[in-house]
């Protein structure tokens, strides 16, 4: 399901991957099942590509990975967070258009 661009993490490579990063993380919660998931997925890849030296992107699939989601609250899917030094700076919730990322992304890149 990720493309090239963009990594999947698990509750054990969470803080490795995203925490640790130096740059801005947007990580993509999502599962097999959810709808509004699969449709979100083209457009999370369109914005892995445009930010790729920026902003590291990853998805994580809240199914076989539950500790992390839950740790952030995560209630609905998909849902995308935007982690920079380690913190949640942006919650984005549902299937948005790429411009609504990209304006949350250009904050901190």
């Amino acid at each position: 399901m990720a493309s090239e661009a963009i990594l999947e993490v698990t509750d054990a490579n969470f803080d490795q991957e995203v925490l640790q990063c130096e740059q801005p993380v947007l990580i993509d919660f999502w599962a097999t099942w959810c709808g509004p998931c699969r449709a979100l997925a083209p457009v999370v890849d369109e914005v892995a590509k445009t930010y790729q030296s920026k902003v590291k992107v990853v998805k994580m699939d809240v199914d076989r990975n539950p500790a992390t989601p839950q740790r952030y609250n995560v209630r609905g899917i998909p849902t995308l967070l935007v982690f920079k030094g380690g913190q949640v700076q942006e919650q984005i919730v549902g299937y948005v258009p790429k411009e609504t990322i990209e304006r949350a992304l250009d904050k901190l890149a």
